[in-house]
């Protein structure tokens, strides 16, 4: 990993200075330099990547802390970046999801239809005839949106221009809407109306329109709600199905992959595109206060140990309320620009937890005793969710202020495919939890006994699906929503960076009128997740910003 101290950074003035080493901040600074720029990226921690970041955590086993799963990353970063050439490994899974039931059955999901149709039937013949149309559906929808995510949104001017800049803007609104008229007309009328249904109805509806089983239902759910405080019944929860399709691993879509050596692989990946057109990523060096001049432009940044640095163009990795409210100076951002940041929605009831273990777990419904890893163990695994009011419950009692009685959670064994991070034997498991709240009502995060009492919580409701998986247990790391703000700089531990709701994308990210990277700061962009079109492993965010920069700095 990435370990060069700040106390190596020369006394210059660079061009642009990205704050954070995120894989957003990363992919912002490689874009700049290959402009020619000179970029310096300070990262606050002793590790590059953020959120998607490797630690070895227990000794022989790596550890994706905080992201863990390769679908969203943009195909023109990864070819632009030429990332397979840097290191960028991808392990595409199949099946890709598993989903065991205590009365004995099972349900696997994957790329491969014949499987798909053949357990589906185990539950309904009749959803096993719709799921290829649903799928398909939501292909062209992804379709539509996809242009979406590369480029700036078409916001308006956010100062006085001159001719050619007004000029320029307007052409490229025209252009942009233009293209969205096109591909809505290409859709069709009666794909945009249910595509507008999906936008604005609850998962619950949507599921229920389609589908007749619980657990393929289920299933697809947990996709609406992943990361987020909503229940599959909260009205805009429908756009996050998307997600099942979104991903695509070397030109395939629809197919999410693990990658070799862990997430943080996919940070260094981005770190060695960087070096190689001349960026200087260093660690250690947190910053504490962006500087400004005439607080109406900005001139760099104050480091924790008092180190200035210089630049003209500072981009923030970190979140749009860590940005604009905390290294932002009082009073030099309109009230109103950072009351919008304030109230925005940061909150979380995600915990991480991952696990050390000496064997695979061994599901009961499988029936199986093989030591090495079955179909069963290669996707996503998700517990705890045998039905859509089974995770319903589980959102209640954290909107009740408790941590769910019985989480729903998503768990993933990388080192079935991936032998770079365990012991021989042994196995990495990650576990994506659901619901904490951030400010439990019967406890504390910071009480020990609390936190271990929720870990074994979770752990003997995997026990009920694969007996024994608990003394298979080596040692643990836990990331609660304190953790997560904590430790990886995430506000409220919300690890989008802002809650992804239908008012809080596009446009409206971070705030509205400021969708398009830049702020009321001159000089200070927003490259993170925070900014359009928001979170995951995708890189779009760092790479349209570095966009944005390059070309205001030509108009200079």
């Amino acid at each position: 990993m990435w370990r060069r101290s700040f106390s190596t950074l020369p006394k210059k003035k660079w061009d642009a200075v990205v704050i954070g080493g995120g894989h957003n901040g990363l992919t912002a600074a490689a874009y700049l330099a290959r402009g020619g720029l000179s970029v310096a990226v300070l990262e606050r921690r002793h590790v590059i990547g953020g959120a998607a970041v490797t630690e070895e955590i227990v000794p022989g086993f790596k550890f994706s802390r905080c992201s863990y799963l390769q679908g969203l990353l943009r195909p023109c970063i990864i070819r632009e970046l030429e990332l397979g050439r840097h290191g960028l490994k991808l392990l595409k899974r199949s099946p890709s999801s598993f989903t065991p039931c205590l009365d004995g059955r099972y349900l696997l999901l994957g790329p491969d239809q014949d499987l798909n149709h053949s357990e589906i039937s185990k539950f309904s013949k009749h959803d096993a005839d719709a799921y290829p149309r649903y799928e398909k559906q939501l292909e062209r929808f992804c379709g539509f949106m996809d242009p979406l995510l590369d480029s700036a949104p078409p916001e308006s001017l956010q100062s006085a221009s001159s001719f050619n800049d007004k000029l320029s803007n307007k052409m490229y609104k025209s252009a942009f809407w233009a293209r969205c008229f096109r591909q809505a007309v290409s859709l069709g009328h009666k794909d945009m109306v249910d595509f507008m249904d999906l936008l604005l109805a609850p998962a619950s509806k949507v599921l229920n329109n389609w589908f007749e089983s619980d657990v393929l239902k289920a299933s697809l759910a947990t996709d609406a709600v992943i990361g987020s405080t909503a229940s599959v019944h909260t009205p805009g929860s429908g756009y996050v199905l998307l997600h099942h399709v979104m991903g695509e691993t070397d030109g395939e879509k629809g197919i999410w992959s693990y990658v070799e050596g862990g997430m943080g692989s996919v940070s260094m990946a981005i770190a060695n595109a960087a070096k190689e057109a001349g960026a200087e990523i260093f660690t250690n060096a947190e910053v504490s206060e962006i500087l400004t001049e005439d607080s109406s432009i900005v001139k760099g940044v104050l480091l924790a140990d008092g180190t200035r640095v210089e630049s003209s163009a500072i981009l923030s990795n970190a979140t749009p309320y860590r940005t604009y409210v905390e290294l932002v100076p009082t009073n030099v951002l309109p009230e109103n620009f950072v009351s919008a940041i304030k109230n925005s929605d940061y909150s979380s009831a995600t915990t991480k937890i991952n696990l050390a273990v000496d064997k695979l777990p061994q599901f009961q419904c499988c029936n199986t005793n093989h030591s090495g890893p079955g179909p069963e163990h290669f996707g996503t695994i998700h517990i705890g969710a045998e039905s859509m009011d089974e995770v319903h419950s589980a959102c209640h009692d954290s909107e009740n202020g408790l941590p769910s009685r019985r989480p729903v959670i998503e768990m993933t064994i990388p080192s079935t495919l991936d032998n770079t991070i365990s012991p021989p034997g042994k196995h990495v498991i990650n576990l994506f939890i659901q619901y904490t709240p951030y400010k439990p009502s019967d406890g504390s995060w910071e009480d020990p006994t609390y936190r271990e009492a929720f870990a074994q919580r979770c752990f003997k409701l995997i026990d009920e699906y694969a007996p024994g998986f608990s003394s298979s247990i080596i040692s643990y790391d836990m990331l609660t929503p304190p953790d997560l703000e904590r430790e990886i700089g995430l506000t409220g531990g919300n690890i989008f960076h802002g809650a992804m709701g239908l008012d809080s994308l596009f446009l409206m990210r971070p705030v509205k009128g400021w969708s398009n990277y830049r702020s009321p700061l001159k000089g200070l962009y927003l490259c993170g997740s925070g900014a359009h079109p928001g979170g995951g492993v995708m890189g779009a965010p760092g790479r349209n910003a570095a966009h944005v920069v390059l070309q205001d700095l030509k108009r200079i």
